[in-house]
């Protein structure tokens, strides 16, 4: 079911843009009025930060990275649950996300269902199906991702990473660590272009850059090193499908 604007857009039945790319700052003002808001500069703020990440990143920001990009452009701000309940009392994922004209954000945990449900890539070298490891049997998804993400270990990670063919140096821990640091914060394992600018934002650029990553894991270092890492298949993720 879908509802027809006459300023020339249309809505779904639950008030989301039918087409994103529809969206003008008198769209987002239409569909604010709806809900019975009107856009002042903080509301601006936060959609601002919301399309100007799923523009740079064809995902849209959960809640923690959005609050932490936010802080980046209003230090002095605090952003929290109190702000987004005022600014956007529907919910600022679902309402804010709305009146962006940006999808509504998943968690990691949210989109598994569908993922496991996908196919496997030809010619893979990671485990699929499941491995065994000190007597123990390790179920992983199609991607090779672990199924239960609490039995993780290094000594297992070194398992998973010699089955396709690495053998992990100081520089490759580096990149788990971060990549497990950022999955146990914000809750979603990071695409390759998100991993690659904060990574450069906290360590440096030197060890963030594509040729560098990519030097340490061939097949991706969002795809192959979560995987290692123990963490779920990254959403949005450009790298390579092996």
């Amino acid at each position: 079911m879908s509802l027809s604007e006459n300023s020339g857009f249309e809505v779904l039945a639950d008030g989301r843009l039918a087409n994103l790319s529809d969206w003008s700052k008198s769209v987002a003002q239409t569909l604010a009025a709806r809900d019975g808001l009107t856009l002042d500069d903080r509301h601006w703020q936060v959609i601002d930060v919301m399309r100007d990440y799923y523009q740079a990143f064809n995902v849209p920001p959960i809640k923690k990275l959005l609050i932490r990009e936010l802080k980046k452009r209003e230090p002095s701000v605090t952003f929290d649950d109190a702000l987004f309940q005022d600014l956007f009392p529907g919910g600022v994922l679902v309402q804010g996300s709305k009146i962006a004209g940006v999808p509504i954000p998943m968690m990691d945990v949210e989109l598994e269902r569908e993922t496991y449900q996908a196919k496997a890539a030809p010619n893979v070298t990671h485990f699929m199906g499941s491995f065994n490891f000190d007597g123990e049997t390790f179920a992983v998804t199609h991607t090779g991702n672990l199924m239960e993400l609490h039995r993780w270990n290094s000594r297992l990670a070194e398992h998973m990473a010699q089955q396709e063919g690495i053998e992990l140096t100081e520089e490759h821990w580096e990149v788990l660590n971060f990549l497990r640091e950022f999955y146990f914060t914000y809750g979603v394992s990071p695409m390759v272009k998100i991993l690659m600018r904060y990574m450069a934002e906290d360590l440096g650029p030197e060890r963030a850059s594509k040729g560098y990553l990519y030097s340490l894991f061939p097949k991706g270092p969002s795809r192959q090193g979560s995987r290692i890492a123990g963490l779920p298949a990254p959403q949005g993720c450009l790298d390579p499908d092996v």
